[in-house]
């Protein structure tokens, strides 16, 4: 299914795609600017799985199976996506029930979350969780699980839950109980520089 016309559900699935890798971290949580993360809401979205349901009472369309997101460049897989809507009290004097909002993108998206091994690439840049959610009214991003993985490259961070205030690019990285951020840097090799 192609949803064109929602620009707020690129927005959302923009910011699960699209993860920068966090520059430079030292202490058991760490806090730092993420400039590669962007929002490209006027990309078309192909969103597959296995299946969709569809709960107008609840304001929420669930993918699962195999679900797969395509916007440009970038992929997100996961077993299950639960994209909400906003609960419009007028909706069904307007004809906009959920069923409908979700099948033409019209509807406003309240939140996404997204779960059962999360895996999220955009050029050389992969994110790895066991969960996922974006809040679209506060832009917070939030990967979490047993391990988050981030890497670019031959650089690989590691901890169990990365949160990215997505207004201001602010990203914190946060370790797994009893343990501390983890992080492999690989210089880029120098100019001139040759092998022995």
């Amino acid at each position: 299914m192609w949803l064109n016309s929602s620009t707020r559900l690129a927005a959302a699935t923009s910011a699960l795609l699209l993860l920068g890798l966090v520059p430079t971290l030292a202490q058991s949580s760490a806090t730092s600017q993420v400039s590669g993360l962007k929002l490209a809401g006027d990309k078309p979205i192909q969103i597959e799985s296995d299946k969709l349901e569809v709960r107008q009472a609840e304001n929420v369309a669930i993918f699962t199976g195999n679900v797969t997101v395509v916007q440009g460049p970038t992929l997100m897989k996961a077993g299950r996506m639960m994209v909400y809507y906003v609960k419009d009290p007028n909706a069904a004097a307007k004809g906009t029930e959920a069923a409908g909002a979700a099948m033409t993108g019209s509807a406003n998206i309240d939140h996404l979350e997204i779960s059962d091994r999360v895996y999220i690439k955009s050029d050389a840049q992969v994110a790895t969780g066991d969960q996922g959610s974006f809040d679209m009214k506060s832009q917070v991003l939030v990967l979490s699980g047993k391990k988050v993985v981030l890497s670019q490259n031959d650089n690989v961070l590691v901890g169990c839950k990365l949160t990215v205030q997505m207004k201001s690019g602010l990203a914190q990285v946060d370790p797994c109980a009893g343990q501390r951020v983890q992080m492999s840097i690989t210089p880029p090799p120098k100019s001139g520089a040759t092998n022995p």
